[in-house]
């Protein structure tokens, strides 16, 4: 029921799930999707009144670019995307662990591995912006590009997605079944 027209897997519709927080203040995270040669995809959520917003995202395509950067350029790019924010936790694909030792020697912030389910994270996710609880800032163009991209396979007996255009689709995911999840279940403020 959560499968879309066309075979998108969301219904993601910039009218109501593009928006920026009133202001400042909430609870700060980052979700991160790491990848050398695909795609790495990181954003940093604001939580505040209820809602999860992707304020700022940072997107690297090393096959388009020609550049493979390095677990410590990926962790400048981190830091860079917290700014002075105080971010609580940052939640990290669970493969990269080169990655997410890296994170860890530099000290700044709190890693863990997300959760990392695919289709109870995609319920999930489909939840929550039916909800109106995810909102993407419009500074976000990679994301929503990738909202408008993410497929279900069309060939298969079983439900799977198209293995492109999900990286920053895997780190929503990632940020849902590890931040929000635990958060709404936990009665605190999602």
């Amino acid at each position: 029921e959560w499968c879309m027209a066309e075979g998108l897997v969301y219904d993601f519709d910039p009218q109501l799930h593009v928006s920026e927080p009133a202001g400042g203040g909430g609870r700060y995270y980052i979700s991160v999707d790491y990848g050398t040669r695909n795609p790495f995809s990181a954003g940093l959520w604001q939580v505040t009144e209820g809602k999860a917003y992707r304020i700022r995202e940072f997107y690297h395509n090393g096959r388009e670019s020609g550049n493979m950067l390095t677990d410590e350029e990926y962790c400048d790019a981190l830091e860079t995307l917290a700014g002075n924010c105080f971010v609580e936790q940052v939640v990290v694909d669970p493969s990269a662990a080169s990655l997410i030792a890296a994170i860890r020697r530099r000290g700044r912030f709190s890693v863990r591995k997300a959760k990392n389910e695919v289709l109870p994270g995609i319920r999930l996710v489909a939840a929550l912006l039916q909800a109106g609880v995810l909102q993407i800032s419009p500074k976000c163009r990679d994301t929503i590009r990738e909202f408008r991209l993410y497929r279900w396979e069309d060939k298969q007996d079983a439900d799977r997605v198209v293995k492109e255009n999900d990286h920053a689709m895997d780190d929503i995911r990632y940020f849902c079944a590890s931040i929000l999840r635990r958060q709404m279940k936990g009665g605190a403020e999602a």
